[in-house]
């Protein structure tokens, strides 16, 4: 079983290393040392947590209503405004997503560089590769 270092797991998990250390610290994710001394992460527990991580967001009162499954929250990164297209960048976590839309949707919207926004991503077709 393939295991994951603490900046790994945290990349995965859209968070910093110190907040896995914390978790590990306190008994949230279970981890193990390496020959070299490393705390490692087993891959199907950071599997496991990763799924608990999300469940515990989706109570978040805040969340909007939405039957897409595919939500990446993060932070805009990036603005091109054409006349009547624009395309928006988002960082969420480790994931880059770019978006086109009209120009009109971004004013509305009010997206600029900073702001949190959701990309919802909605697909009849989905490639996994293993890396």
């Amino acid at each position: 079983m393939q295991s994951y270092s603490i900046g790994q797991a945290a990349r995965l998990l859209g968070v910093s290393a110190d907040t896995v250390r914390r978790w590990a610290d306190a008994g949230r994710v279970e981890t193990h040392r390496d020959e070299g001394g490393r705390r490692l992460i087993d891959g199907r527990h950071l599997a496991a947590f990763s799924v608990e991580l999300a469940q515990a967001a989706d109570g978040e009162e805040d969340a909007p209503y939405t039957s897409a499954r595919n939500a990446f929250a993060g932070i805009v990164t990036a603005v091109k405004l054409g006349d009547v297209a624009a395309q928006v960048e988002i960082q969420a976590g480790p994931h880059r997503l770019v978006s086109l839309l009209t120009r009109e949707a971004v004013e509305e919207l009010g997206l600029e560089v900073g702001v949190r926004a959701t990309a919802r991503v909605k697909s009849t077709n989905v490639h996994i590769d293993r890396v």
